[in-house]
Parts: structure tokens; sequence; C-alpha cells
């Protein structure tokens, strides 16, 4: 019995990894007791070299000394800034203005508010809360469905998820060994076509459904002509200014996207001063949650270097590598498997424990396949958003649920987001399917998943062409 359970040492470490998290014990110190745990257990047993660990305090200063994670705190800050001067109210009544007059305007309105606070705070949270605060109650009050109003909420808040700079891509950028700057780009074309897939379904609602999505009552559209033009300038302007000095900046190799994130969180200070909006109470609560998140990513990284340096010391990774070359279908099979275990884990972790657990075991089995950690991370990426929109513990149902009116049930909020779900499992089989989405520039020959190049490298792994 005892030789059965040192023989399966590795495996019983994961297991007792997902029993720590659903016993509810904070993600970060459950990854860290785990390790610890089934060192000294296999220690005892002599199945562990204690030397393994004098590694340890090396790569906790190496991820404290990181530049990389620096650019999260940067874009925290910028985006709770942004959401507290006010933007996403001015955005969505300027731009509900803009398209007040056609059916769906006001989820139109949304979706691109969405995509804009995406592309300059990069908060889920923030981003839900404030549009579902705003905009929720004036399109039950014009007549809306609940559940169409509640899925748009829901799926343009998560959009910061996919649209840089978004701070999962950074994430997984750093657990990868991938240049943020190339997510970046990579994840670009998918998060754009996530909208315009998002602006159709709504079109299509209006169409079959006109009753759904009524246009806004000429009473409620105050703004004309010039005034309206005078209002679309000065508001939509700053916000897109800030998205070049950030992005732009980046994309051209102007900065690095630690710089970028500097510069970004420097502009979102000049804006709010600009507004007048920026108390002492408003910054120092941006500076309060920043911190909290930083802490929170740090802690848990800290805790997956644990359990990564002891589980591969277990041989972990090997069990792991053949678990997955059993899959039939070679590539394919385990993209799919991956594709399937993220979404399952999706229902009871968030992204950043999804990156930091199953990530690191994943990693080098992409890596021998010769998977590119550009395309594979935004894949992973895009499949992570529906881990805050599938029922019943997705976060930005919650997130909106928390500000929605009494008329909005928990029932409404779960139907209206299944069928952005359903889109965003479609975008992850289109990038599966076509990797040309996300490798424009990396590998113009390739088409298809098969149709990567790949090299075998000294030490019998594989390696994509552009990165030999």
């Amino acid at each position: 019995m005892a030789a059965a359970l040192l023989a399966n040492i590795a495996p019983l470490m994961f297991v007792g990894l997902v029993v720590f998290v659903l016993l509810g014990y904070p993600v970060a110190f459950a990854l860290a007791a785990n390790g610890l745990a089934f060192a000294g257990l296999a220690m005892l047993a002599g199945q562990f070299d204690p030397a393994l660990l004098q590694a340890l305090p090396e790569r906790v200063y190496g991820i404290v000394a990181n530049p990389t994670l620096l650019a999260i705190p940067f874009f925290a800050f910028m985006g709770l800034i942004l959401e507290r001067s006010g933007m996403a109210e001015d955005l969505l009544d300027t731009i509900g203005q803009l398209f007040g007059a056609i059916r769906g305007g006001l989820a139109y309105a949304v979706i691109l508010v969405g995509a804009l606070l995406a592309a300059t705070t990069g908060v889920v949270a923030a981003s839900v809360i404030a549009m579902g605060l705003i905009s929720l109650p004036v399109m039950l009050r014009h007549g809306y469905d609940r559940r169409l109003a509640s899925g748009v909420i829901a799926a343009s808040g998560t959009l910061a998820q996919i649209i840089p700079p978004s701070l999962v891509l950074i994430v997984l950028a750093d657990q990868l060994g991938a240049p943020v700057s190339a997510m970046y780009k990579g994840a670009l074309l998918p998060g754009l076509a996530l909208v315009g897939v998002y602006l159709l379904y709504v079109l299509g609602t209006t169409l079959l459904r006109p009753h759904a999505a009524p246009a806004m009552p000429a009473a409620a559209r105050t703004l004309h002509g010039r005034a309206l033009l005078l209002r679309a300038l000065t508001t939509l302007l700053p916000p897109l200014a800030l998205i070049f000095l950030v992005l732009g900046t980046i994309f051209l190799g102007i900065a690095t996207p630690t710089e970028g994130g500097a510069m970004g969180a420097a502009g979102a200070l000049v804006l709010a001063l600009a507004r007048g909006r920026l108390s002492r109470l408003q910054l120092t609560q941006a500076l309060d949650s920043t911190t909290r998140l930083t802490t929170f990513v740090i802690f848990i990284l800290i805790g997956s270097t644990i359990f990564t340096l002891v589980f591969r010391g277990l041989d972990g990774d090997v069990w792991v590598e053949h678990l997955f070359n059993r899959l039939p279908g070679g590539t394919v099979g385990f993209l799919l498997a991956v594709n399937v275990l993220v979404f399952v884990l999706a229902f009871f972790l968030d992204f950043f424990e999804i990156a930091f657990i199953a990530v690191p075991l994943v990693a080098p089995v992409a890596h021998k396949l010769g998977i590119d950690p550009v395309w594979f991370g935004v894949m992973l990426a895009v499949n992570m958003q529906t881990a805050f929109m599938h029922p019943p513990f997705g976060f930005a149902l919650f997130y909106l649920k928390s500000v929605a009116p009494r008329s909005v049930r928990t029932a409404d909020i779960y139907w209206g987001a299944i069928p952005f779900v359903l889109i965003q499992l479609v975008m992850v089989a289109v990038v599966l399917a076509f990797p040309q989405v996300v490798l424009r520039d990396a590998a113009p020959e390739a088409s298809s998943v098969k149709d990567i190049p790949v090299d075998v490298d000294p030490d019998g792994g594989y390696l994509p062409a552009e990165w030999r």
C-alpha cells in the first residue's frame, strides 16, 4: 500500500491541492502548504532531494524582481483611477446618444464602451460594475429584455480579459516565457473579433425580436447636431489618446509593457485631474486596491513556485507529459484536452488561479509539442474569459447582480450570459483552428494547427520555427 502511494505521489499531490482549494483555503497558501507538506513526506520516504529547496529563495527573489510583473500594478492603478473619474459614465451617455435612435442602440453603446474600457482599464470588475450601475437601469427603463441587457453588460465587461492591456495576458506571458508585447499583438484581433460578434448578436436579436431592444424615445435623446458632435469629440478623444499612449507605444516598440503601464498610470492621473474628479479619498482607495491586487498576484505566484518546484522534483512533469501523451490526436488532442480542462476549472477558480496552477503543468508539454507560446497563451486567455461568464460561479455575473435592480433576477443574468459564453467558445475554436488569427506577423505561412512549422531543439523538444 505504502509503495503504491509513493509510486503515485505526484498525482496525489495534485489531488491534495484540489482538496485544499475545494475546502476553501486561500489558493496561495494552499499551493505553498501542499508543496511543502508533500516535500516533507517524500523526504521521509527518500523520494525527494532536499537540496532542491535551496533554490526557493532565489526563485522568490526572481519573482519580486521581475520587471514584467511590475506592469500589473501600473495597469491596475490606471484602470481604478479611470473608473473613479467617471469616464465610463461619460462614454456610455455619449455613445448612447449617438446610437439611441436605432433599435439596440443602447446595447451597441454598452459593447463599444466595454471595448474602450477594456483598452484603458483592463479591470473586469470595474467595467462590469460601472456599466451595471449606469446603463442597466436605463436599458430596463426603455423596455430592454432583462436577459439581453444583463448578458450584454456582463460580456462587454469581460472584454478586459482579452483586449490589451489585459492583466491575464501579462501573467500568461510570464508563465509561458513569451514577450508581453507579442502576447498583446496576438490578442488584439481575437478581442476585436469578439466585439464584432457581440454587435452582430445584438443585431440579430433586434431583427428576430424587435421588442427586446427598442430604440430610445426622442425625448431621451437630448443632444443633437453640433452639440452631439462636440460632446463625442471631447468624450472619446481623451481615452483614445490614452490607448495610443499605452498600446501604441508598446506595439511600435517605443516602450516596454512596464513603461507603457507607467505612462498609462500617469495619463490616467492627468485625465482625472483635468476632469476635476480626483480627490484624496479616491486616490487613496485606488492605491489601496492596487496594493491588494498586486499582493494577491505575488503571493499566488510564490505559492505556485513552491508547488511547481516540489511537483517537478517528484517527477510530476513526467506524469503530466505521459498523461497527455496517452491522448489520441497528438497536438490537436492535447490542445482540446487543455481547453476542456481550463473550461472546467473556470467553474471553480478565477483566471489568476488557473494561470498559476494549470498553466505551469501543461506549458512544458506544449513546448515539447512545438506549440507557439503566444498562440497557446492567447487561446487560453480567450478560454479563461469564460471563467467570468458561465453560470453558476462567473465573477462577472456576481458583480452585475450586486448592482442590478431588484427586478433583475439571478436567473435572468444567468440565461442572458449563456449566448455570450457560446460565442466565446466559438472564438476559442477559431483561434485553435486558425493560428494566423494570432500569429499574423510570426508565421505567415501557417494557416492551421498542422501547418505551424517546428524544428527539433538539441534537448529533444520542439520549438516553433520563428523561435529557432
